[in-house]
Formats: C-alpha cells, sequence, structure tokens
C-alpha cells in the first residue's frame, strides 16, 4: 500500500513539473515571439534608413581626380554605408527611363549636373548626425549642395521613436504578466512541497540546505523551460519565412542569438528568485498556517 502511494505521489510531483515546465515555456514563448517582431521591426527600419540617398551634387568642371578623392574620404567614414558616382549621362539616363520621354532632345543640352549618391548606416540617418555629415561635405569647393528629402527623413525617424516607445511599453507589459504568470505556477509546485520543508526545519536543517534543493531544480527548470520555448519559436520562424517570405524576414543571426540568450537567462532567473522567494514564505510560515 506504501509502495502504491509512493508511486502516487512521485507521478503527482512530476505531472505537476512537467506542468511548470510547460507554463513557462509558453510564456517564454510568448516574450520571444514579442522579440521577433521587436528584431524585425529594427531590420525594418534600418533598411528603410539606410535606403535614404544623400545626393552630393557637384560642380560641372569638378577634375574627376578630385571627385575620386572625395568618393574615397567618404567610404572611408564609419557613418558611410557605401557610395555610387553617377556623372552626368547617367543622371540623365536614369531621368529619361523615370519621366519616360527624351528631355535633352527637348531641351537640346543636358542640364544635370554630376553626383555621388551617398547612403549611411542607420545610425547615423538621425538629424544631427545628417547636418553634421552635410557641412562636413560642403567643405569640399567643388561640392554645390547636398540634396535629401527632409521631410521624408523626419518622417522615418518620428515613426521609428512612436514605434519603439509602443514596443517598448508592450514589452515591459507582458514581462511582468510573465513574471506573474510563472512566479503563481510556481508557488503552487512549493505549496505541494510545504510539508517536507517543515519536516526538514524540524530535523534542524539550515535554511540554506533546505533551499539549495528547490534553486537548483529551478535552475534546471528554467533551461529546459527556455529550451522549449526556442524550438517553438524555431519552428515559427520557419513558416514564417516559409509561407511570408515577403513580409517577414528575419536575417540578423546575432539578434536571434541574443533572443535566445535572453530567454535562458529570462528563464532561470525568473524561476529562481520565484523558487526563492516561495521557499522563504513556507521556512517563515507559522505551523498552523500551513494547513491553510
Amino acid at each position: 500500500m506504501k509502495k502504491k502511494e509512493s508511486g502516487f505521489s512521485k507521478a503527482r510531483l512530476g505531472g505537476s513539473y512537467l506542468t511548470l515546465v510547460i507554463s513557462v515555456s509558453l510564456v517564454l514563448f510568448l516574450l520571444g515571439i514579442l522579440g521577433l517582431v521587436i528584431i524585425n521591426a529594427k531590420e525594418l527600419s534600418d533598411y528603410f534608413r539606410e535606403s535614404l540617398t544623400f545626393s552630393v551634387i557637384l560642380d560641372e568642371n569638378a577634375r574627376e581626380a578630385d571627385i575620386r578623392m572625395l568618393q574615397k574620404d567618404l567610404d572611408a567614414k564609419p557613418s558611410v554605408k557605401s557610395t555610387e558616382y553617377v556623372s552626368k549621362d547617367e543622371a540623365a539616363a536614369k531621368m529619361k527611363e523615370d519621366m519616360g520621354e527624351d528631355f535633352i532632345s527637348f531641351l537640346g543640352d543636358n542640364p544635370l549636373p554630376p553626383s555621388i549618391d551617398v547612403f549611411l548606416f542607420a545610425g547615423y540617418t538621425n538629424r544631427d548626425s545628417v547636418v553634421k555629415f552635410e557641412k562636413y561635405i560642403l567643405e569640399y569647393p567643388f561640392v554645390k549642395e547636398v540634396w535629401y528629402e527632409d521631410s521624408l527623413l523626419f518622417l522615418i525617424n518620428e515613426n521609428v521613436r512612436k514605434i519603439s516607445i509602443f514596443l517598448l511599453i508592450i514589452s515591459l507589459f507582458l514581462f511582468l504578466i510573465a513574471v506573474t504568470i510563472i512566479n503563481n505556477t510556481i508557488r503552487l509546485a512549493i505549496y505541494s512541497k510545504r510539508f517536507l520543508i517543515r519536516t526538514m526545519q524540524l530535523v534542524g536543517a539550515t535554511r540554506a540546505f533546505i533551499r539549495k534543493p528547490f534553486l537548483v531544480r529551478s535552475i534546471y527548470h528554467g533551461v529546459l523551460a527556455a529550451l522549449t520555448a526556442m524550438l517553438l519559436l524555431m519552428g515559427l520562424l520557419y513558416l514564417i519565412e516559409k509561407e511570408f517570405l515577403m513580409l517577414f524576414s528575419f536575417e540578423s543571426t546575432r539578434l536571434l542569438a541574443l533572443l535566445c540568450i535572453f530567454l535562458v537567462i529570462a528563464g532561470i532567473l525568473i524561476n529562481l528568485v520565484s523558487t526563492y522567494l516561495s521557499v522563504n514564505r513556507y521556512l517563515d510560515i507559522s505551523e498552523d498556517k500551513l494547513y491553510n
């Protein structure tokens, strides 16, 4: 009879641990989905920022050697992603393609000046950096002006700021929900062990000795839950890229790796802190409240 009761107790305990791991995994999975959304939003933001063209309009009489020197100078700057020299003829051909008619034959001459199209890294497309870049370029005597769509630059930066604030608020809200759910789940698991904790206290075990196995198990459960959440995320990521390749694209391996590391750390820390607080609660609780 005792063996049956012991087997039933172990099965029930194993079931509670399985429920705990599954619950934590699902919560971390939701956090991971939010992380994927943030990563994709950042990649889209960087793509639009780095697609902005800053055209350095050159004097028609500028020497080719000076132009090449300026282009090399720009390519060496940490803020510049790439540059492209556009000659008068190339500019005319591009405008002809955009307009759909030959404006040169109408005007009798090509009025377009040569230019260098500059593409900046996303981190340098804010207003202050662009102004500094513009002032630096205008110091060259054969540079007439730096042209870019100022309204589009403002619109992109403003929208990125608003979206970032919105995602930050959602992230904090979801993280608090995740902590609350995981904490309640762990408290229920520790609740079933409250009499074992009291028994260990009665035989003289120290608080640290009683806490240790619970904390070690919480680390194991946290890692297991994080790995499960990561597998679910990888499966979701595969389906998204397979079905909606044109809408979503996750190409940043480094950011994905950081997201996985975050899930592992979050799983361990939340489990550890919740377990520590829950065990301490039953270490300090009076005996008459154990039955409540």
